[in-house]
């Protein structure tokens, strides 16, 4: 059955499916039963499954870490919310030390099935410490799957196959999408889902993660207007990487543009454009540009805030530099902003 729904719908809808199949899926964290319920992704769950499945912690990111991998050890199959994932960095010796490498270690005979969700992008002004993306640092790590849903569908789909999933997952949920509406078919539950075409074109491949998809969707609409389609692909999962549908992508538009959803430098669109140029050696006409945060600290005020984040307007920049255009005038554009609807709390 296909219905319509938003993202934050999607995430308790596919946690409610999963709780109500598995009587070991747990969810936990901070403030999850609390009246904002996560922005909404765990409504519900505490009224139906009780506070022996759904329930809050203390503020200890590093020892609920714990509590979780042990769990996941024990048969469990825990789902750790973190409403900010910056402060997965106080977790990062369970993550990168013993979660990411207990099932390598034990020969296979141990399972971690843990799901970690965090949070991340831009608020209210909310600075350096709730800023950060990294993908591309847990995916530095072997034994740890990480995605990145932008869909409806994908929130649906993705988090019920992490759960299923005997190795950890952690997915990254960007604020600014629990309001996105989209279909979701209850029924499509693939493994985790690697790179999908969103728009098909035939100048410029647009390889995107998490809330770039959206900025890039918008410059395709923008683009479209003078003439030049965008090739829209939306990663997923970063981690492991099948970066064959962009490699085939740029086969045809000889042309691509990284847009993630964090610093560039040693991170995933460092590791993206070093495939490409692999594969994609012959068939290149300009070198391959990239496009993700500012190389500071986020900054707070909103017009620096502006500056550091990625968007649609360098996306389209990008295109005119790599097909030699003239700077188009966007003073008439209206782009998205999101500040208007954003209800918090980070």
């Amino acid at each position: 059955m296909t219905e319509t729904m938003t993202y934050r719908e999607a995430l308790a809808f596919a946690a409610a499916k999963e709780m109500d199949a598995d009587p070991t899926v747990f969810v936990f964290g901070l403030d999850v039963p609390d009246h904002k319920r996560i922005f909404g992704s765990t409504k519900g769950l505490v009224e139906k499954f009780g506070p022996s499945r759904c329930f809050g912690t203390p503020l200890s990111e590093d020892a609920m870490t714990g509590v979780a991998i042990g769990a996941a050890l024990s048969g469990l199959r825990p789902v750790h919310v973190h409403i900010r994932a910056d402060f997965l960095l106080l977790g990062m010796n369970q993550i990168a030390n013993v979660m990411s490498s207990l099932r390598y270690m034990s020969g296979g005979a141990l399972r971690v099935p843990l799901v970690i969700r965090a949070v991340i992008g831009r608020g209210w002004g909310q600075g350096a410490q709730h800023s950060k993306s990294m993908h591309g640092l847990f995916g530095h790590f072997p034994g740890i799957k990480v995605g990145l849903p932008t869909s409806p569908q994908d929130a649906y789909s993705m988090l019920r196959a992490a759960i299923r999933d005997d190795n950890p997952v952690i997915l990254l949920e960007h604020r600014w999408l629990y309001d996105i509406e989209g279909s979701v078919d209850e029924q499509y539950l693939p493994p985790l889902p690697g790179p999908v075409v969103v728009r098909q074109g035939t100048d410029v491949t647009v390889a995107c993660t998490s809330w770039m998809t959206i900025e890039a969707m918008k410059a395709a609409d923008v683009l479209a207007r003078h003439g030049v389609r965008l090739e829209v692909i939306d990663i997923r999962t970063v981690a492991p990487l099948d970066e064959t549908p962009v490699v085939s992508s740029v086969a045809k538009t000889g042309r691509c543009i990284i847009a993630d959803y964090d610093w560039l430098y040693a991170g995933f669109s460092a590791e993206l454009a070093a495939r490409l140029a692999h594969h994609c050696f012959g068939v290149l006409k300009k070198p391959i540009e990239r496009i993700g945060f500012a190389p500071v600290p986020c900054p707070t005020t909103r017009p620096l805030e502006n500056l550091f984040y990625p968007s649609a307007v360098q996306i389209i920049r990008a295109v005119e530099r790599l097909l030699d255009l003239d700077s188009i005038d966007l003073s008439q554009e209206s782009f998205y902003s999101y500040e208007e609807r954003f209800k918090g709390p980070f």
